[in-house]
């Protein structure tokens, strides 16, 4: 793959192309049911088909792509099924999460976690989505990170990614952004309570359960398939 001059890219030509196929996916040139062409591709990107396949093989674990031998690539819907047991999952991990990172995160923790409560807020009222994102993020890495458990924080990163990157929504629902902010207060002062069951309990009963946040979630995933 040709790189900007001047600039040292010491990522492999694997991740490279893995990195370029999720871009094709999040700006919607990829869509769910579409084939890609490995031919084609390789011959695009100016590379061999071996990091290429390597690309693809990541993508099928992380169940962004199938990889069928004599049908060809496919790249996968994302179906209101598979988003239920991603919330089940997620939830479950979260919550775990959080009570193995209670005795870490202390006060300066929950502090930052408030701060970025509130950030979340001001980026609301400026409409900026994509910021809006990245400190939700940030505000459950906080967290999930201090849990120290490595398996659990890649299965959570493999699954957000799922979720929010691809098919990477071009709209938002405002009211959801909201409500989540008031959810993360609710899990912000059971912490600073220092009522860690409780928070954790409410993050995944009701901040990762399917069914209190279903009416927001077929929105936002409005071409999903029941």
């Amino acid at each position: 793959m040709k790189e900007a001059k001047g600039i040292i890219n010491v990522k492999s030509l694997k991740e490279q192309v893995y990195e370029y196929l999720r871009q094709q996916f999040q700006q919607h040139r990829l869509q769910p049911g579409a084939v890609i062409n490995m031919e084609a591709t390789s011959k695009k990107l100016g590379i061999s088909k071996t990091p290429l396949r390597d690309a693809l093989i990541q993508l099928e674990m992380e169940g962004f792509v199938t990889i069928s031998p004599r049908r060809g690539i496919f790249v996968n819907e994302l179906p209101l099924a598979e988003i239920r047991e991603f919330y089940q999952v997620i939830g479950a991990l979260e919550s775990s999460a959080l009570q193995a990172a209670f005795s870490r995160l202390g006060e300066s923790g929950i502090r930052k976690m408030d701060q970025l409560n509130r950030q979340m807020q001001k980026v609301i009222d400026h409409d900026d989505f994509d910021l809006f994102y990245q400190k939700n993020l940030l505000f459950h890495d906080i967290f999930i990170e201090l849990s120290g458990n490595k398996t659990l924080i890649r299965i959570i990163g493999n699954l957000k990614k799922r979720l929010y990157d691809f098919p990477q929504q071009r709209q938002w629902i405002k009211e959801w952004e909201e409500s989540s902010i008031r959810e993360h207060q609710e899990i912000v002062d059971f912490l600073a309570a220092g009522d860690a069951q409780s928070a954790a309990l409410f993050l995944r009963d009701v901040h990762w359960s399917f069914a209190v946040q279903e009416k927001f979630i077929r929105k936002y995933y409005a071409s999903a398939q029941a």
